[in-house]
């Protein structure tokens, strides 16, 4: 999978010089016939031979939307690769069709190496770039869109599931179960694991799903009385700019605390926020592409274990009833 560009010519032709038995071909510079000699004797006495620089790596970088998650991740990969690397960007801006199109170009183009970011962008690699190197990152369940190839390799980030749950249950002692909607044809279920987790911290995961923004007021309206929190996923059919207004109002009437993923939530009203920085997926994305672009190998999927980032609002802690102990405090990077 190593692609590199040829050596970059930076004289004219080599004269060649015989000492001793050793043969070097030396670059003639472009001056005098007496210049010309000394530079090939005096490379010869050295018996150095000069070599001249590669070019830079030239990385396309195709990106699902211009949101900023996705460039987040994207400053994180660039700050991490070598520094004179060559980086061009695509922006699909939520258009599967403008990807496979951009793939294309990118395919044609000689690039050593593709960083495609989210999943309508790693579709899109995956689909039309057979023969680059690809290094996919912010795609949240990858495992359902197939994204296996010879040439592909992503970052999948493991949320610390046990984590979030021991601090909720240090926030919220009484906690026992929590509530959640999701689309099935786009969220797949949590998995096994972390409803095993949760039940060691006595919780129980209660779900409602929905096919249709439409179906989310009622799931809701059903939903609500049966849980102590409502944690929201990233899911495009249930979580909107207007749904979210609507969900946070909703479970505040009724005394629930809102768990986002977003630091963004919790500015906004939610309790609690558990988050990953796109940066830190980035920079590990940088650190894949570096091992493929030497001439190493990489993993289908490398698991990552990022740092796990929270937000809290104060205000909707005392709006609730809920006292959030210090040391749950000093553990947050945002607090509103």
């Amino acid at each position: 999978m190593k692609r590199r560009k040829p050596p970059r010519p930076i004289v004219s032709p080599a004269c060649l010089v015989l000492l001793g038995g050793w043969k070097l071909w030396i670059p003639r510079l472009s001056i005098t016939l007496i210049g010309s000699t000394v530079a090939c004797l005096s490379a010869a006495l050295n018996l150095t031979v000069l070599t001249a620089p590669l070019y830079g790596y030239e990385v396309a970088i195709l990106k699902s939307a211009n949101i900023g998650a996705y460039n987040q991740a994207i400053v994180g990969f660039k700050s991490s690769m070598p520094p004179d690397t060559v980086f061009v960007e695509y922006d699909l801006k939520g258009d599967s069709n403008v990807g496979r199109m951009y793939a294309g170009k990118i395919r044609a183009s000689g690039a050593d190496l593709v960083l495609a970011v989210g999943t309508k962008a790693a579709l899109a690699a995956r689909l039309e770039i057979l023969d680059i190197p690809i290094v996919y990152s912010m795609v949240l369940h990858p495992t359902k869109y197939d994204l296996k190839a010879p040439n592909l390799v992503g970052v999948t980030t493991k949320p610390m599931i046990g984590q979030q749950l021991g601090t909720l249950r240090t926030v919220m002692p009484n906690l026992k179960r929590i509530g959640y909607l999701y689309d099935p044809n786009k969220t797949p279920p949590l998995p096994a694991e972390t409803t095993a987790q949760a039940r060691q911290f006595g919780i129980t995961f209660v779900e409602r799903q929905v096919r249709s923004t439409e179906e989310v007021p009622p799931a809701l309206r059903e939903l609500l009385p049966d849980i102590d929190a409502l944690w929201l996923l990233s899911d495009s059919t249930v979580l909107t700019e207007e749904s979210f207004s609507f969900l946070l109002r909703a479970a505040f009437d009724r005394r629930i605390p809102v768990i986002g993923f977003d630091p963004e939530f919790s500015r906004r009203g939610a309790l609690i926020s558990f988050w990953i920085d796109p940066t830190d997926i980035g920079r590990e994305a940088a650190s894949i592409a570096h091992t493929i672009l030497i001439g190493g190998t990489a993993s289908a999927a490398k698991s990552f274990v990022p740092r796990q980032r929270m937000a809290l609002n104060l205000g909707t802690a005392e709006y609730l009833g809920i006292a959030i102990p210090p040391t749950v405090q000093n553990m947050a990077d945002e607090v509103y």
